[in-house]
């Protein structure tokens, strides 16, 4: 991949928060450039010293001025000025550069597909969407990703600037192999091995995750739940599941399929569910808003979170997805008066629940963030 390459090989295996200090050992090389990538990117275009860096970093100087000397010999860091010092001469000031690579996220949706191109920032460089029906085949859909991954690739400007391809989509799936599992309404994906797939079709690295862990991690890292640290954001498009933000990483799990929201029970004598089960959260929601009842679907969504909050006592919840895009203020309202009254009868202050712009647009970005977030040690479980 070029320039890239190299400096992607010795950070892109980095993981877990940004919080931990530097350590100044050969082998947490990786860990170190990350921290420092890092802190390149939230310094923006005004960039940020090597003394700076440094200091925040934990690390010696002699071992900041050789990563970043490592990261601009890979193009990935230039010269933004120079900044008055307090005393001596001024000092140079070090940025990101973020085209010199970019990610593409995919979002395999049940009804459509939305592909983006991020550079290094995570902004969108290039955006592509059209319908899709997730039930036409893995061959028809698979087709339909490469191409437009192939348009998008076409963006970046020069050839090896594509770190990888981020692709999330409906679980519940094996994160870590890459491998689909009975996808809810789809049972014909079950064991396909989606990311070895398109990773041949495509010759660069492919990631494949959730959905909804792909929005929260997109979140997590964008810093939209604030200072909480712990959030579960809850998506209602044409289906409805959770990604869980614990300690500020995504977690997943033992066998990455935590979060699977929409199909706890909730009523044993309901409606039959596509997973199986019947009286799950996603079946009722789904015919509350099929008979134009989106009060009684915010409830329902309520009493599912309510659960959560109980198991988990996370920070906040974030709702998203095309479907609570239609009435947010009524969601909003109908999940806060369940989360309010279990609070209040517990003594217990109110978990805050707010509305993530956007319709879901998220989602793509994120799992363009499955190949960024690691390369800055950002936001991984």
């Amino acid at each position: 991949m070029g320039g890239v390459s190299k400096t992607n090989g010795g950070v892109a295996g980095a993981v877990g928060g940004s919080g931990s200090g530097g350590v100044n050992l050969g082998a947490l090389r990786s860990h170190n450039a990350a921290l420092v990538l890092d802190l390149l990117r939230t310094a923006g275009p005004e960039g940020i010293s090597r003394l700076e860096l440094a200091e925040r970093t934990g690390l010696t100087p002699q071992a900041v001025s050789k990563i970043t000397a490592r990261l601009r010999e890979d193009g990935l860091a230039a010269e933004a000025g120079r900044r008055a010092s307090t005393g001596g001469k001024p000092r140079t000031v070090l940025r990101l550069v973020p085209e010199a690579g970019h990610a593409v996220g995919v979002h395999l949706d049940r009804d459509e597909l939305t592909a983006v191109l991020c550079d290094l920032t995570g902004a969108v460089v290039a955006r592509r969407g059209a319908p899709l029906d997730l039930g036409a085949g893995a061959e028809t859909v698979v087709a339909r990703a490469v191409r437009e991954v192939r348009e998008l690739a076409g963006e970046a400007g020069r050839p090896g600037a594509v770190l990888g391809v981020g692709v999330a989509l409906p679980g519940p799936l094996d994160h870590r192999r890459g491998v689909l599992h009975r996808v809810t309404g789809f049972p014909e994906w079950n064991g396909f091995p989606l990311r070895d797939v398109l990773a041949r079709r495509l010759a660069l690295p492919v990631v494949v995750d959730k959905d909804t862990n792909a929005a929260a991690l997109r979140l997590a890292v964008a810093g939209e739940a604030g200072a909480f640290a712990s959030f579960a954001y809850l998506h209602f498009g044409a289906g409805l599941g959770g990604g869980l933000v614990i300690g500020g990483a995504v977690h997943r799990g033992t066998r990455t399929g935590a979060g699977e929201f929409g199909h706890q029970v909730v009523q044993l004598d309901g409606p039959a569910c596509g997973c199986g089960n019947r009286g799950c959260v996603e079946a009722l929601c789904l015919a509350a808003v099929a008979r134009g009842d989106a009060a009684e679907a915010a409830r329902v969504l309520g009493t599912a979170a309510g659960n959560l909050v109980a198991l988990l006592d996370v920070d906040l919840v974030l709702l998203g997805g095309r479907t609570v895009a239609t009435a947010p203020e009524t969601f909003v309202r109908g999940v806060a008066a369940v989360l309010d009254a279990r609070a209040g009868r517990a003594g217990e202050d109110p978990v805050p629940v707010r509305v993530v712009p956007g319709e879901g647009r998220g989602v793509a970005e994120g799992a363009a963030q499955l190949l960024l977030a690691p390369l800055f040690g950002r936001a991984e479980g």
